[in-house]
């Protein structure tokens, strides 16, 4: 690197705030101090890319990254997983009645069933998820439409919900304060899902579903909580509200069986409150635990899909889906980052082969050359 001397006095002339000969009332001078900081004189480093020093790391970035992206897209592959589309809007499909008839107005649940195949063995754990397409949980209002204090055990905001919560603020018929309040809350996912193994020789046994250690941690202990009073009874404890408009029960009855899964610390909720980014999700429903003996957790064979079909999805033109999928060390079954990776090794080993050949065949040049001033 080439350098220069340079003085700023000879060209910038006098200081800043001296005045001129022959004048009592000359200009003040505009130009900045003749300091390094404001004639940008401070000391730098500029690196001066020569072929040695880029084409060494394209190929550097290539050999890291090819073998990174091979080794995420064949994990991502090592993933097990299978989708089932229970929409029902195919006039064949076993949920087309509950699809067609059944509203947010509905009093009897609708119940179908649909069979499907698994080919291949489930092995470890496998997590059930249900899926829904047009559903833009990422919109600004409805993000916004929850009151967190409440969520968090406040008896204040349980009473008296934030006004971010409108119209799902107070009931209308009653006046009283809806608990959880907000259109979050109001749009919970409510399908029961439940699923049936077929025996090689035609009995069926029920899969167990477990319901608990679906949410977050951090959601569970802190972010959400009952309120705390010196009642125990749930239903004493949230007395004096109503139940969001779309729920066919209030929220301590969402679980009554297991105090540790009931009111607003039920996870199913929770699950459901942490909002998509995207209009076409996934969320977590159940966990189905590796038995201790040898055998796969979902051995291959014939399966039921007993649906109990609470969720209309008709009016935003939305789908429903169920999903059994396995894990790895990098969570589901995701390509990208694999695809990815191999994509920018691949473009930078290309370039470095290609800057290569265009460096041997025509630079000519003396490498001793110095730079112009």
């Amino acid at each position: 690197m080439m350098a220069s001397s340079y003085n700023a006095k000879e060209e910038d002339g006098p200081h800043s705030g001296s005045s001129t000969n022959g004048g009592t009332g000359a200009a003040k001078n505009k130009k900045p101090d003749n300091t390094a900081f404001k004639q940008q004189r401070l000391p730098a480093w500029q690196p001066i890319l020569t072929a040695g020093t880029v084409l060494p790391a394209f190929f550097v970035i290539g050999l890291i990254f090819i073998p990174i992206g091979i080794g995420l897209y064949v994990t991502s592959n090592n993933i097990k997983e299978f989708e089932i589309d229970y929409t029902g809007l195919e006039l064949g499909s076993p949920c087309h009645d509950c699809s067609k008839n059944f509203t947010w107005n509905s009093t009897t649940p609708c119940v179908c069933a649909l069979n499907f195949t698994l080919e291949q063995p489930f092995e470890s754990n496998v997590y059930m998820y249900y899926g829904l397409s047009n559903f833009y949980q990422n919109h600004r209002r409805y993000v916004k439409s929850r009151d967190d204090r409440q969520l968090n055990g406040d008896p204040t905001s349980l009473m008296k919900p934030s006004k971010e919560c409108e119209p799902y603020r107070t009931s209308a018929e009653t006046k009283e304060p809806i608990a959880p309040c907000g259109a979050i809350a109001n749009s919970l996912f409510n399908d029961t899902l439940e699923l049936y193994y077929i025996e090689p020789n035609g009995t069926t046994t029920a899969i167990h579903l477990a319901k608990k250690g679906i949410a977050w941690w951090t959601d569970k202990h802190v972010k959400f909580r009952n309120p705390v009073d010196d009642k125990e009874n749930l239903t004493e404890l949230f007395k004096g509200t109503a139940k969001p408009v779309n729920w066919r029960k209030p929220v301590y009855e969402l679980d009554p069986s297991d105090p540790e899964n009931n009111g607003f610390i039920n996870e199913d909720f929770i699950v459901w409150m942490r909002t998509a980014a995207l209009p076409t999700f996934r969320k977590l429903y159940r966990i189905i635990h590796k038995k201790p003996s040898t055998t796969s957790t979902l051995p291959s064979g014939r399966y039921i899909l007993k649906v109990t079909y609470n969720y209309p999805v008709h009016s935003f033109s939305g789908r429903k889906r169920m999903i059994l999928s396995t894990i790895s060390w990098m969570g589901g079954k995701n390509p990208f980052l694999g695809i990815a990776y191999i994509t920018v090794g691949s473009i930078c080993f290309f370039l470095g082969v290609v800057l290569l050949i265009i460096h041997h065949k025509y630079d000519t040049r003396s490498n001793s050359a110095d730079i112009p001033n």
